[in-house]
């Protein structure tokens, strides 16, 4: 059975993919996994804490993946877990884990801030909307499936 698929959606795959290989290649020459990656960027971009269900939610990454992730970064000595308020965990850097996430996804994210610099405020605003405004739908599809 033949699918048929929009230039719009096929140049959209095209260009989601290439992007996901960046952060892959970035992660890589940062001497980092993806998922280590991923929640070193959420940690740093949230202060140098973070709930440990937040880090699933900004990462997009499974609950089970975060988890082996984080023991290994624990085992490292790069993060630790403490107890917050209810039944959350809380991730924090240690002093060796701020370090490393400021020369790796501290990178990063400061190439993505200088992106954005270049664009005006108003294209900025628009790919913004435009972008959660597919994810919504998109979550809505994925709703009816």
């Amino acid at each position: 059975m033949k699918n048929k698929v929009s230039k719009e959606l096929k140049r959209f795959n095209y260009l989601f993919g290439e992007t996901d290989a960046v952060y892959h290649e970035m992660y890589l020459k940062s001497g980092l996994a993806d998922s280590a990656g991923s929640i070193l960027y959420a940690i740093l971009e949230n202060g140098g804490s973070c709930l440990l269900k937040s880090i699933c939610h900004y990462t997009g990454r499974s609950k089970q993946t975060i988890n082996s992730a984080i023991r290994k970064l624990e085992a490292e000595n790069i993060i630790y877990l403490k107890m917050a308020k209810g039944k959350n965990k809380m991730v924090h850097f240690t002093e060796a884990g701020q370090i490393l996430a400021k020369k790796t996804v501290g990178r990063i994210l400061k190439a993505e801030d200088e992106i954005f610099a270049t664009w005006s405020r108003e294209d900025v605003e628009k790919y913004l909307q435009l972008t959660e405004r597919y994810m919504i739908a998109l979550k809505e599809k994925a709703k009816e499936m």
